[in-house]
């Protein structure tokens, strides 16, 4: 879309939530996505959100339709504009109304449905986002190469070698940016050396990263966005992008910065862990571009003569005489003394329990949530308001269980998910 001389873009930033979430089962169990706590503190969703924010784009959407509740109340109690900025996010979950009634389809249908929604903020241009990716972006910068180049759309871009392409949509550009393909998983075997980035687009990006994966993350002319949605396809990466690039100049903004899809446990688990690293990848610590949440009145945590090295410790947690090595631990976690604690995400709890309640619990022969006494617990994720009775030992003792269900955890290649509510009886070996 060409902007009048000195017209500023109206920018409508929407944040895709995803489907099901299958593979962060089952942390997605009963809530979305970009509801999955990470940090300690923060929610998947908090990234793009804050992205947004910081880079001045304050009408932000976010579209999802599976267990949407938590995620509502995290949003509503997080994200609140006063009146005078025009800023707003808001959930759009899937509806039925006179035109559709069915679920969102892909991510092309998720927004093709509420075009009705957006034409009133009358946007001259979309960005989309994804509610599951870890990464920092200077959203305006992306904006401005957007619209100087005069593209219609542009994708922003990752550089990856060839082991990693096969994981991800590979673009083919010119010296211009401009992308010409797009090859969604090449296989291993395929030679794709004629889709290596042109030397006058590399800057000082590494040797090794020799080609450019869509990073999922679009910029789109409000006309264009109408123009190439007016059809039944479902998908931007598979079939919206590839369609695109036959008729509209696309082009590719290369993206330097740390990204790491968190889209299973693995990765989950290994981006949160990194965060206790001295220099981690992903920077918490960034007081002119903060990451925005919910911030509950909660008292500082307690440390009772524990001793922790490289973990992370929330608001409001009480911890005893224990050992955490490289641990990340949730708002409200209560950990006994005694524990041996290494590689260990524990996502806290929603509430404190009254003394009636923990009276309750010994009646029942419950353990209170939290970690008990003499506990040994490795590479283990701990979801919310789960109880760990005393003396158990989970992913201590080198036994590998098959991925998947196993009643009150979850395996998957070598990480046990504890799952949300779960209550495991004193002495329990997993």
């Amino acid at each position: 879309m060409k902007l009048e001389k000195n017209q500023e873009p109206r920018v409508l930033a929407i944040i895709l939530g995803g489907g099901k979430g299958t593979r962060l089962y089952p942390l997605t169990k009963e809530r979305s996505k970009p509801a999955v706590p990470f940090g300690g503190k923060y929610r998947i969703v908090d990234i793009p959100i804050s992205n947004c924010i910081n880079s001045g784009y304050k009408k932000i959407y976010l579209l999802t339709q599976f267990n949407s509740a938590s995620l509502h109340l995290h949003i509503s109690n997080s994200y609140n504009f006063d009146r005078f900025s025009g800023g707003f996010v808001e959930i759009l979950a899937a509806e039925q109304t006179l035109e559709h009634s069915g679920w969102y389809e892909g991510t092309a249908d998720a927004v093709r449905k509420n075009f009705g929604h957006f034409r009133v903020q009358r946007p001259t241009h979309y960005i989309i986002l994804s509610g599951d990716q870890l990464y920092r972006m200077d959203l305006k910068e992306f904006m401005n190469q957007h619209i100087a180049s005069g593209a219609n759309i542009t994708i922003a871009a990752k550089a990856v070698n060839r082991r990693d392409a096969t994981g991800f949509g590979i673009m083919k550009v010119d010296d211009k940016n401009k992308i010409t393909a797009f090859m969604e998983k090449p296989a291993a075997d395929l030679n794709i050396d004629d889709w290596k980035i042109p030397e006058q687009s590399r800057g000082n990006l590494p040797a090794e990263l020799e080609y450019l994966a869509s990073m999922g993350i679009y910029i789109f002319d409000a006309d264009t966005m109408e123009e190439m949605l007016n059809n039944d396809q479902k998908d931007f990466g598979k079939e919206i992008i590839p369609m695109a690039i036959k008729t509209k100049k696309v082009n590719s903004y290369i993206f330097n910065g740390y990204w790491e899809d968190i889209g299973t446990i693995r990765s989950f688990y290994e981006a949160t862990l990194d965060l206790t690293n001295p220099v981690p990848n992903f920077n918490f610590y960034d007081e002119e571009k903060p990451v925005y949440t919910y911030t509950p009145n909660l008292p500082p945590s307690k440390i009772n003569n524990a001793d922790m090295a490289t973990s992370l410790a929330s608001e409001g947690c009480i911890i005893g005489d224990s050992r955490l090595q490289h641990s990340v631990i949730g708002v409200r976690s209560i950990i006994n003394e005694g524990c041996d604690l290494n590689g260990v995400i524990m996502m806290g709890s929603d509430y404190y329990e009254t003394e009636s309640e923990k009276a309750a619990n010994r009646k029942q022969g419950v353990p209170n949530i939290g970690i008990g006494k003499g506990c040994k617990i490795n590479k283990t994720i701990i979801d919310k308001n789960a109880k760990i009775g005393n003396n158990c030992s989970i992913n201590a003792t080198g036994k590998r269980y098959e991925d998947g269900d196993h009643g009150s955890f979850y395996s998957a290649e070598g990480i046990i998910v504890i799952r949300k509510g779960a209550i495991i009886p004193d002495g329990t070996v997993i």
